[in-house]
């Protein structure tokens, strides 16, 4: 076998695998800085990755923190609120149906000394009530009486429900002549009952038998209903807020009901009857919640029904001033008069009844003071003795 061998050709050779092995091999110096600059740009990414988190993490534990700040706040405001209302809605029935002195009945042989006393109009617009007008009056006596009527569950499901009132009807009431009708609300401590109207001390009843007999006012009809538009309308334990939607009942139900049953204007048999053609002879007034009623119901809603309006202490969440100017604003109906009246003294009302109606005449032209506008104010708190006086004033206002 013939061997060969390279001889001068071996060291090309070698120099050749050396310089190809020498290309292969990696350089330990560059290695170390590659694999250096790769940790520490991992180590840089890390940190920055760690920093990024915590960063959003603190800035969502900072969010989560302030928004359960915030809801902590919320809720405890609400929760301040709602005491500081449950608070004034107690002071308001305690006020409310704090007792008030009542008429005491004389002898029957008093009628005889009432027949032989001389009829004179001498009532007026006044701070008090003289004691000719709030005395048992035997000679001429108007009755009152108990109804029931079919309305609706307008704050709950609808269903039919029945519901009660009292009518006043003046003496010599007959079937034969038209009456006026004024509708009397109560508060929120009261029912249709809370005016007296069941009773004859009534001194709504006495008020009106006394302005009737001397000829001060033309006789007219008073409705005292139940103003809670619910299936739970009992005087305690019922939801307030059933006051706001008693304009339904009234439109739909209770006006309806005393024009049937009752010698008024209106005629709602009649094919064509227009219930707001009557509107100068029905008239809405109430105290405190009732207050609020006549100026967000009756003022607010049903304009088109009514044309006179009394206000006496008209209750917190009572329509401001300015949202009845803009109620009022295109309506084509006028306003024959609105009587205000508030004690100075009242902490429960003075404030929304004064920002209620006070300004009036100022931010609404359907409003002229001293023509179809009063805001009377004087010494006295949120009780009967204000409300009374009111209504004393108001009867003659009405329907003149």
């Amino acid at each position: 076998m013939k061997k060969y061998f390279l001889k001068g050709r071996y060291p090309v050779l070698i120099a050749a695998v050396c310089l190809l092995t020498a290309c292969g091999r990696t350089n330990p110096s560059a290695e170390n800085a590659d694999t250096a600059n790769v940790n520490t740009t991992a180590e840089n990414a890390s940190t920055t990755d760690i920093a990024t988190t915590a960063e959003n993490a603190s800035t969502t534990d900072i969010a989560t923190a302030a928004e359960s700040k915030n809801e902590k706040n919320a809720a405890e405001t609400e929760e301040r609120t709602m005491k500081a209302d449950e608070e004034m809605i107690a002071e308001a029935i305690r006020q409310e149906t704090s007792k008030v002195d009542e008429a005491q009945e004389p002898a029957e042989s008093a009628a005889d000394t009432q027949k032989d006393t001389p009829r004179k109009p001498t009532a007026e617009i006044s701070d008090v009530i003289p004691p000719k007008y709030t005395g048992f009056q035997l000679a001429e006596s108007g009755t009152i009486e108990q109804i029931s009527y079919t309305t609706r569950d307008y704050f709950g499901d609808g269903k039919e429900i029945t519901k009660y009132a009292n009518v006043y009807l003046p003496y010599g009431y007959s079937e034969d002549r038209q009456y006026n009708v004024l509708y009397l609300m109560h508060g929120i401590g009261g029912d249709e009952n809370e005016w007296g109207m069941n009773t004859n001390s009534s001194k709504v009843k006495l008020i009106m038998d006394n302005l009737i007999y001397h000829g001060d006012i033309e006789p007219f009809i008073v409705v005292t209903p139940n103003g809670r538009s619910s299936s739970q309308f009992a005087a305690q334990g019922s939801d307030y807020n059933s006051f706001y939607v008693f304009g339904q009942e009234l439109r739909n139900d209770l006006i309806p009901y005393i024009e049937e049953n009752y010698a008024t204007y209106g005629t709602p048999d009649a094919a064509d009857y227009d219930p707001s053609a009557v509107r100068a002879h029905r008239a809405m007034a109430g105290l405190s919640m009732g207050g609020m009623q006549t100026i967000n119901i009756g003022i607010g809603e049903c304009v088109d029904l009514f044309g006179y309006f009394g206000a006496f202490s008209a209750a917190p969440t009572s329509n401001p001033a300015a949202k009845t100017a803009a109620l009022l604003k295109d309506t084509p109906y006028e306003i024959y008069y609105f009587y205000n009246i508030c004690g100075t003294e009242d902490g429960v009302a003075y404030a929304s009844a004064s920002a209620a109606a006070k300004s009036l005449p100022n931010v609404c032209e359907q409003f002229e003071d001293g023509k179809n506008f009063m805001w009377q104010e004087l010494k006295g708190a949120h009780d009967f003795r204000i409300w009374y006086l009111g209504f004393y004033n108001f009867a003659q206002i009405a329907f003149t």
